[in-house]
């Protein structure tokens, strides 16, 4: 591939299929590379010489700041705080319309700030954890004080990186989804990096939202499907676990006994596939011997197509996510 070259080489670093770094030289003008020519090589040195100008955020000191407090921002909150992570007193929030919410952040020692500006100018990393139809207009607002020092992370679902990062101005962006589950401690939480964010900006928002559960990175076009099955996969678990109470009822078990079998195994079914690592389906297998109780309640779900009806509910809330997403 012939590529005009520049004068002289200039250094770069070059990610591996495996994240490793290493030195390389390179002669490409970049504003000459066509798009069918941009190999994953080219947009790396692109993301790391921009990353290069970002100023490192200082591991034993840094302050995280959340706009917006509501519930899932004090769940994630408080999961750094109860992990040990972080102090609450480096955690920062401002006052909020309901004087509620100001409450539960400040019952476990983190401070309110008078506005969000100020929670911005003094933080290191600030979460954006807003409704989504409002969040263009409150990230409008704070652009000002978005420095290059600052890493932004949104936690606003349905609302895509290259949107956030333009009305920001600013580039050191990561996006995040968490899932309610985080309240407990056991969310499935997924990232994805924006353009100038750099490996030490993932790892520090792993730890922090591992605080609250379990953490994945992914590319950000498959955050539609991620919506449609950990974003909203909770309901359709809750469910489930409701028709199971309800069904020991029908059985004749008392509410409280139905619904506290149900729900606990849930729960240990989930740690069974999590902790042996063996698939769903020979796990399954293992439960239901011939001619059993649990091969007959299997056909029963069988024949009402339970698997087909979870599989199009992920389906159709994914698609309904993109359709949310404002681009």
């Amino acid at each position: 591939m012939n590529r005009p070259v520049l004068t002289s080489p200039f250094k770069y670093i070059k990610c591996g299929p495996t994240g490793n770094r290493q030195q390389a030289t390179v002669v490409v003008a970049f504003a000459a590379v066509t798009e069918k020519e941009k190999s994953d090589d080219v947009v790396c040195v692109v993301r790391r010489l921009k990353a290069m100008e970002a100023i490192t955020i200082p591991t034993d000191t840094f302050k995280v700041g959340f706009i917006g407090a509501g519930k899932m921002a004090e769940s994630i909150a408080r999961g750094v705080v109860q992990s040990g992570l972080l102090p609450p007193h480096r955690i920062l929030t401002a006052v909020h319309s309901n004087p509620s919410r100001g409450t539960a952040f400040e019952s476990f020692g983190v401070k309110l700030l008078p506005h969000s500006n100020a929670v911005v100018e003094d933080s290191d990393v600030v979460i954006l954890s807003v409704k989504p139809q409002v969040v263009k207009d409150v990230v409008f607002q704070l652009k000002p004080k978005f420095s290059k020092k600052k890493l932004l992370v949104s936690v606003a679902a349905g609302v895509k990186l290259k949107d956030l990062q333009e009305w920001a101005g600013h580039t050191r962006f990561i996006r995040v989804m968490p899932n309610t589950p985080s309240a407990v401690g056991e969310a499935a939480t997924v990232m994805s990096m924006g353009v100038t964010a750099t490996e030490e900006d993932g790892e520090l928002i792993a730890k922090l939202f591992g605080a609250v559960g379990k953490v994945w990175r992914a590319e950000e076009k498959f955050f539609d499907a991620i919506t449609g099955l950990s974003g909203s996969g909770p309901a359709y678990i809750f469910l489930a676990i409701e028709a199971l109470a309800d069904g020991g009822v029908a059985a004749g078990l008392p509410r409280e006994l139905a619904l506290g079998l149900a729900s606990q195994t849930v729960l240990g079914a989930a740690s069974m596939v999590v902790k042996t690592g063996k698939h769903p389906g020979q796990l399954k297998d293992d439960v239901a011997s011939p001619g059993g109780t649990t091969i007959a309640g299997i056909h029963e779900l069988e024949k009402s197509g339970f698997r087909g009806i979870l599989m199009n509910a992920v389906v159709a809330a994914a698609k309904r996510g993109k359709e949310l997403s404002p681009s």
